[in-house]
């Protein structure tokens, strides 16, 4: 990865903004699966960001380092062939030559991801990974989800949302998720998670011009449908 480690954290203007359909959201709001859907629908590109930092994380501890430690991270960041597809049916992670699409998914990398993804100056780095992905991809857009997409990686994205729920929707649906775990450590987990990365960045309130989707109300399909028309009635003002 490109050594950005003097870049702001702030919100940057993206040159190719309208290549960005920009989905945030908190852990359990559906955006993984509703963003894939929404991609297949469209024919567009898909991008899991929260895969990168999970893979930042295999990668420190690949190397036997602490991601506890930022300075163990930003070397870690400083070496990082990672390789992302954008297929929403085929959502390969590599390290190099190492496929690591199951490992990422292991319980000691997700304990370790809010680490890695404190270090605010390997956030600008992992930022303008995505970037260039997006301005790179043959895809007409790239349905893009994560916690700061909306605000930071590409805050000119013309469709920007916002994908909620309540708090106890989203902890059944992530225990509902992970067979035999216990709802209530589920909630507790899905708690603690939120206000650790939310002090890094608020993915629970909506930006200005972001548009809110709460599905705690809607099942999967009518929460896609939610989503397509915020797409279409936007690509739609735009076109017009």
């Amino acid at each position: 990865m490109t050594d950005t480690s003097n870049a702001s954290t702030a919100p940057a203007h993206v040159a190719d903004a309208t290549k960005f359909i920009a989905i945030d959201g908190p852990a359990g709001s559906g955006k993984s699966s509703v963003s894939k859907a929404v991609a297949r629908t469209l024919g567009f590109g898909y991008l899991d960001t929260g895969s990168a930092y999970r893979a930042l994380a295999w990668h420190v501890l690949d190397r036997g380092a602490d991601t506890s430690d930022p300075e163990a991270v930003r070397a870690a960041a400083s070496d990082f062939p990672v390789r992302l597809g954008l297929d929403p049916d085929d959502r390969t992670v590599r390290v190099g030559d190492t496929d690591i699409t199951e490992g990422i998914r292991d319980s000691r990398v997700s304990a370790a991801v809010s680490g890695v993804a404190r270090v605010p100056e390997v956030r600008a780095q992992v930022n303008e990974l995505f970037r260039a992905l997006v301005a790179e991809s043959a895809y007409p857009a790239v349905v893009v989800e994560g916690r700061d997409i909306t605000t930071v990686v590409a805050p000119d994205a013309p469709v920007r949302i916002l994908l909620t729920a309540a708090p106890e929707v989203r902890a059944a649906r992530r225990a509902g998720e992970l067979a035999g775990e216990n709802a209530a450590a589920v909630a507790a987990a899905l708690h603690k998670r939120d206000a650790s990365d939310s002090a890094v960045v608020d993915f629970l309130n909506a930006a200005d011009g972001v548009e809110v989707v709460d599905s705690t109300e809607l099942d999967f399909p009518q929460t896609i449908d939610a989503v397509l028309t915020v797409i279409e009635r936007i690509q739609g003002a735009h076109r017009g």
